[in-house]
């Protein structure tokens, strides 16, 4: 219930349409009792049971009976003048016009409802984006990429299905039973104390199979996060699935998994279907219960009971069941989207660990030093990196090297801030990066990963990534540094060319070219190079390698290399082996150390 308050909070920037639809619910409810009430004189009239007072004394607006002994003289006077016909007629055409208004303002309240209930999905999704991307990189290591889509796409599909549509419901309803209820008890207030006593009866049933529902529909959207993780690595692995003839293991699995999914929702949709029949039979029961109780009371010898007023309360009775019946569903809905809310709201109350200080500091240029002062980091109970001390200097080229494993990749995620250390600090010109504007930290700096990151857009697109009104003069002359202008303007529609998705129309060269162009385009001062070069060709190395070069001329650059031969002509090589810095100098200098980097040097030689 807390998780549901907490969605429907969504609802308050909205809160001015809510009140519009409350209002106009209260005032179809108002038209439906008034229509009702016509029915009373209509039936007695007919009927001849009761008697049409000749005059009323002391009339007041505050005495029920004094309004209603009013209603009657003067529908006596226009029988007298007019005939008992042409008054039902009239009557009549003032009931049609009643129903007329009722369904009006149910559209109206129905109108605002709308932009609410579609309002708050647009907000939910809206909050779970910008939540996703703050999120540290940390909590995607712990997590299914299929799962977090299944909770951004069908919980949240689910919450508009189940709760937002129930919106209507939870507005209106409410109000028309209590109304309905209160007039009730207007007519006879005995025989709606007894319909209050088996009201209740009904409710418990219906919300021990919703507590059901729900426990069902937690279990469904897990299993519906597994698969689509299935199938997210399915289409990501497509190539060494063929390769190693695992289609039918792979489809066995996605088989299994999907027949479970299929068994839950069966359990599921028998569950919820049940909703309507059991509240339509506990409705019935409850209404022929009335009808024999109230019976008693019309045919008793005392007769306190009307038999006009008698068939309007069945009337006026009949009007709740809907209402109740909206209610059991949405009540059924909201136990199925409660499962939803309850995913969703773990991406919500997921822990920021990435924080921004409220009186961080602007850093827009980089002037002397990055300095990593006794940097320890670890995953868990594993320990990465263990009392790191480094300096790096402005427009010095820095080269991590060492054995996979050692804390290379990590070194350079505490950069940008992907991650926090666990203990020490990072500094960059004196000043500890958890005191500076996460964003101008990483506007410092541009990143060459190993992995070429591209989108299913164009190349202008993707080169421009991050950075507005950009000319598309100065993305051509960003492409000729990376040596990509030549491959893209043979290319049919040029730099306006998509590139689908993760750049799959194009080579790991092309690739790795537009990722050094979107460096180039940022012109950052300082330069992040994540073996950059490692899953290429030789000539396409060569072309990659030299728009490297390019790149990091009057920058600091820290490159991470697999390929020795790649940063001889570092002005540091940075020796890393597990989660410390065992040695540190120029090329000739650790070959000459006899150490590890040159064991490293001699088995790249020897290959």
């Amino acid at each position: 219930m807390k998780n549901l308050l907490r969605i429907l909070k969504f609802v308050i920037p909205f809160w001015g349409k809510a009140l519009l639809n409350i209002f106009f619910n209260i005032l179809s409810v108002i038209f439906s009792l008034a229509s009702f009430a016509l029915f009373i004189p209509v039936l007695q009239i007919l009927f001849k049971t009761t008697e049409v007072p000749s005059e009323v004394l002391d009339f007041s607006w505050t005495d029920f009976d004094s309004i209603k002994d009013k209603f009657y003289h003067e529908i006596g006077k226009m029988i007298g003048e007019h005939g008992e016909l042409e008054v039902l007629l009239y009557i009549s055409i003032i009931i049609i016009t009643l129903y007329f208004f009722r369904n009006l303002f149910r559209y109206l309240a129905m109108y605002f409802l709308a932009p609410i209930r579609n309002g708050v999905v647009r907000n939910i999704r809206n909050k779970m984006y910008l939540k996703v991307m703050i999120l540290p990189l940390s909590y995607y290591s712990e997590q299914k990429k299929g799962d977090i889509i299944a909770r951004m796409t069908s919980d949240v599909q689910e919450i508009e299905w189940s709760i937002m549509s129930s919106l209507e419901m939870m507005f209106r309803d409410p109000i028309a039973i209590i109304s309905y209820l209160v007039a009730l008890f207007v007519i006879s207030p005995s025989l709606s104390g007894f319909v209050l006593v088996l009201l209740p009866v009904s409710g418990f049933l219906i919300g021990r199979i919703g507590k059901s529902l729900k426990r069902t529909s937690v279990k469904g959207q897990r299993q519906f996060g597994i698969l689509l993780s299935i199938i997210e690595e399915t289409i990501s692995g497509l190539r060494i699935i063929k390769a190693f003839n695992a289609i039918k293991p792979a489809e066995r699995n996605f088989w299994e998994n999907n027949s479970k999914y299929t068994r839950l929702m069966i359990r599921l949709y028998r569950k919820r279907d049940l909703a309507s029949p059991l509240s339509e039979f506990l409705a019935a029961s409850v209404l022929v219960t009335v009808l024999w109780f109230g019976g008693r009371l019309v045919l008793s010898p005392e007769n306190p009971l009307d038999a006009a007023i008698f068939i309007a309360y069945l009337g006026i009775f009949s009007q709740i069941i809907p209402p109740a019946k909206s209610i059991t569903t949405a009540i059924y809905n909201i136990q199925k989207g409660a499962a939803s809310v309850e995913r969703i709201q773990k991406i919500f109350d997921a822990e920021e660990v990435i924080e921004e200080k409220q009186d961080a500091m602007e850093k827009t240029d980089f002037t002397k030093e990055i300095e990593y002062r006794n940097v320890s980091f670890s995953y868990e109970k594993e320990v990465v990196l263990d009392k790191v001390n480094l300096k790096i200097k402005k427009g010095k080229t820095i080269a991590l090297v060492g054995p996979s494993g050692g804390g290379k990749s990590t070194m350079v995620d505490l950069l940008p801030r992907f991650y926090d250390c666990v203990s020490g600090e990072i500094l960059i010109d004196g000043i500890p990066l958890k005191d500076l504007i996460i964003s101008d930290v990483r506007g410092l700096m541009g990143i060459v990963s190993q992995e070429s990151i591209l989108f299913n857009d164009t190349i202008f697109g993707n080169i421009t990534l991050g950075i507005e009104n950009v000319k598309e003069e100065d993305v051509i002359a960003a492409a000729k540094v990376a040596n990509a202008h030549e491959f893209i303007s043979k290319m049919e529609n040029g730099y306006h060319t998509n590139i689908g998705d993760q750049g799959i129309k194009l080579s790991g060269g092309q690739k790795q070219r537009l990722s050094i162009a979107r460096a180039v385009l940022k012109n950052p001062p300082i330069l992040i190079l994540d073996e950059a070069t490692s899953s290429l060709d030789t000539e396409s190395e060569r072309l990659v390698q030299d728009a490297l070069t390019k790149l990091m001329q009057n920058r600091t650059s820290v490159v991470i290399a697999h390929r020795l031969s790649t940063i001889k002509h570092a002005d540091e090589i940075v020796v890393v082996k597990k989660g410390k810095i065992i040695e540190q100098g120029k090329h000739d200098q650790l070959i000459k150390n006899n150490g590890v980097y040159k064991k490293l040097h001699e088995l790249q030689t020897f290959e």
